[in-house]
Formats: C-alpha cells, sequence, structure tokens
C-alpha cells in the first residue's frame, strides 16, 4: 500500500518522519528479507561500510535471505568486491566496478582530508609521493608500516602519519585478501586497485554524479541535498538535483525540508510492520542522512555507545532504540540486548527470535543465550555522534 500523504493548496505533498522510515527500510531491504544476491545487494546499496572486517556481513545478514557469510568470502577472494576507502573518506566494500568508478567520483573527502596533514608534509612532493607510493604497494602489497618506511627513507623529516595517510588519499589502495574474509583475516596489506583486479577504469563507462545520485535515492530516498552529501562527503552538489529536478518526484518533509525521489520507488505506508533487525556497529542506514530522524529518534542520538566503543544497534518497528553486543562463554554466545525505552512484550519477544536466528547464522557457538540487560552508562552525558560520517 502507498504511503499515506496530504498536501495543501500552497505546498507540495508532505512525508511524516514514519513514512520516511518505511520508505528508507524497504529501500534498505530491511522491510523484508531480499532473495538477490550478496553481490547485487552491495551494489544496491552503493557500497557496505567496512571500518571493521564484520560489519559487512553482519548488514547483508540483516537484509538477505538465508545469507551465508561464505558468499561474501568468496566474493572477496575472487576480487568481484573489495575493500577500499571511499564514501566520506570511509573504508567500504564496493563491487569492483564501484571500486574503478565511483571512488574517484567521491574523491573530494580524501583531499580534504589530505590538506588536514599538510603540516607534516612541508617539503614532500606529493606527485612523486603518489608515484613512489604506487611502484612500491604494485611490486607486492605492503602493509601500512612498510609503507610508511618507504616513504620515509624519502623524506625522513616528515610526519610518518601523514605520509602515509598521503598515499591513502592519493591513490585508490584497496585492502588485499586474506584480509577482511570470514572466519580468516590477516594484517592491512595494500596495493592498488587497479592492479589488484589487472584492469583499469577505462572500459567501463565513468559514471557521472547525476547517476550517483539517483542510485543513492534508489537506496536511501527520499532525501534531501544535503542528506545525500552527508552520504557522499561530498558538497555544491544542488546543480546536479537541480538538473535531475524534471526526472524526479519532489516533497516536504515536516520541518519542510524538500526531498527528492525516484518516481517508480516504493513508498509504503506508514502503518506497513517493521520487524526487528540487528544492525552492526557500523551501517550506512544510521549514517546515510544529515537528518537521521527517520530512523535514529532525537532522544537516542549518539547513543550506540560511550567514547571510543561503539555497539551493535536494534531497529524495533523501524526506529534505533535498543544497542547490542555479543560476548563468549567457552561454547556459548551470550547476546545482551540494552532497550534504550520501554519495550512491550510482543517486541521483546520478536527481538529475541531474532537475535537467536543471527547467533545460529552468524556464529559458531553450540548454545545460544539472549538476555536483557544493561551494559551501557549513558549517565547525563550526551550520547557520542556517530563515527564515520
Amino acid at each position: 500500500m502507498a504511503a499515506k500523504t496530504h498536501r495543501t493548496a500552497a505546498h507540495p505533498i508532505v512525508l511524516s518522519t514514519r513514512a520516511l522510515n518505511r520508505a528508507t527500510l524497504d529501500r534498505q531491504l530491511l522491510l523484508r528479507r531480499s532473495a538477490m544476491s550478496a553481490k547485487d545487494a552491495v551494489a544496491h546499496l552503493v557500497g557496505l561500510q567496512a571500518q571493521n572486517t564484520k560489519p559487512p556481513y553482519f548488514q547483508l545478514f540483516a537484509r538477505l535471505t538465508d545469507f551465508d557469510p561464505e558468499e561474501l568470502s568468496a566474493l572477496m577472494e575472487s576480487r568481484e568486491v573489495v575493500r577500499i576507502v571511499s564514501l566520506r573518506s570511509t573504508l567500504h566494500t564496493h563491487t569492483a566496478d564501484d571500486a574503478l568508478t565511483l571512488v574517484p567520483l567521491v574523491r573530494a573527502p580524501r583531499d580534504r582530508e589530505l590538506k588536514s596533514f599538510r603540516r607534516g608534509l612541508e617539503g614532500v612532493d606529493l606527485d612523486r609521493l603518489a608515484a613512489i607510493s604506487q611502484e612500491f604497494v604494485e611490486e607486492r602489497p605492503r602493509t601500512l608500516k612498510d609503507l610508511r618506511g618507504e616513504l620515509l627513507a624519502h623524506w625522513p623529516g616528515a610526519d610518518p602519519l601523514a605520509l602515509s595517510v598521503a598515499a591513502r588519499c592519493l591513490l585508490p589502495l584497496v585492502q588485499v585478501t586474506p584480509r577482511g574474509l570470514w572466519g580468516r583475516g590477516g594484517q592491512v596489506a595494500l596495493t592498488t586497485v587497479e592492479h589488484w583486479l589487472g584492469r583499469s577504469a577505462e572500459p567501463a563507462p565513468t559514471p557521472t554524479l547525476d547517476a550517483t545520485v539517483l542510485r543513492y535515492l534508489g537506496a536511501f530516498g527520499p532525501a534531501s541535498v544535503m542528506d545525500f552529501q552527508a552520504w557522499a562527503g561530498l558538497t555544491r552538489t544542488k546543480e546536479v538535483f537541480e538538473r535531475l529536478r524534471p526526472r524526479l518526484l519532489t516533497f516536504r518533509d515536516e520541518r519542510g525540508v524538500e526531498l527528492f525521489d525516484l518516481p517508480d520507488a516504493p513508498r509504503p505506508d506508514p502503518g506497513t510492520p517493521a520487524p526487528p533487525r540487528f544492525l552492526p556497529e557500523f551501517d550506512n542506514l544510521l549514517l546515510g542522512h544529515a537528518d537521521r530522524t527517520r530512523v535514529i529518534p532525537a532522544v537516542n542520538k549518539g547513543r550506540n555507545g560511550v567514547g571510543n566503543q561503539t555497539y551493535g544497534s536494534v531497529l524495533v518497528d523501524g526506529f534505533f532504540d535498543a544497542v547490542w553486543r555479543v560476548e563468549r562463554d567457552g561454547g556459548t554466545a551470550i547476546l545482551t540486548v540494552q532497550p534504550l525505552r520501554n519495550l512491550v512484550r510482543d517486541e521483546r519477544a520478536e527481538i529475541t527470535e531474532e537475535a537467536a536466528r543471527m547467533l545460529t547464522a552468524m556464529t559458531d557457538a553450540t548454545d545460544h543465550d539472549v538476555r536483557f540487560g544493561t551494559f551501557l552508562d549513558f549517565g547525563d552525558r550526551p550520547g557520542h555522534e556517530d563515527r564515520g560520517a
């Protein structure tokens, strides 16, 4: 059923926060699990946030029917998906095609990050640094320690961290396997994306920013210009939306902000049921908008962790209303859910069922224990901001 909306004589259709929530959850494959492949899901979602190695697997489990973590690992081993710095200058899991074409399109955040390290790079020729780094990592994948050592040999007076950050910002570097594989892993080793994939971006059509906006709306819409910019880490993209305006529908949110959307994108009825979902500590659903109230109630802003420690988020009726963590006690996986509001009996039962399903699929524990309790003490302090944006 389509979302119920209301219109006044002088204003466009207004979408409630709940209507935006259901529309976004549908496109994020979180209203119901999808039967699409892991590779298709990574492409549809325009990448998975991957600062840590396990979150991409949990993101796909929350979204796909019968997801097997080995499916994503196999894609990484066959180099059909890669771990690379992209949106917001943050590590993501992308398809090979997106790694070659989307990553250069969203380079601006990496340029800004590089500028913040300029004091440690005085006297450093950045073009030469990029050339030296490329030759070094393409000889064979290199650790960050090895890369810093090589660059310090050329610029001994420079800041070591700034040198490695410069290489990461100037070159499209992938973290090669076994880093990121399910149940395996290894230290970070880097090479260039073109060397790793054995092909360059030239044969594929270079995507325009217009196409990226349309893909974003397909996965995160309806959304504002500022929402897109927060997701991509870009600025000054209003002209792109204006160019696309004839092809899009426009709405307003309850604050009066203009939202853009694809004409044929789903906008379910706000009353559509939203089952509980366990999201990992980093998930683009929670970071994909400037105004995150469509998923994160204002009272829960930043309450997915304390200090530098971030925990998983539980969606209850579509909104972030609990945090979770898993601990091991021998062969038992203990999952603790800390509600951020009072949960009714049916909500607790549904959360427990979903938690058991996740533990069965995503751990090798022989026994499972799902508990409701407290492991975070927010005190009187406001929650910390979601990182990675």
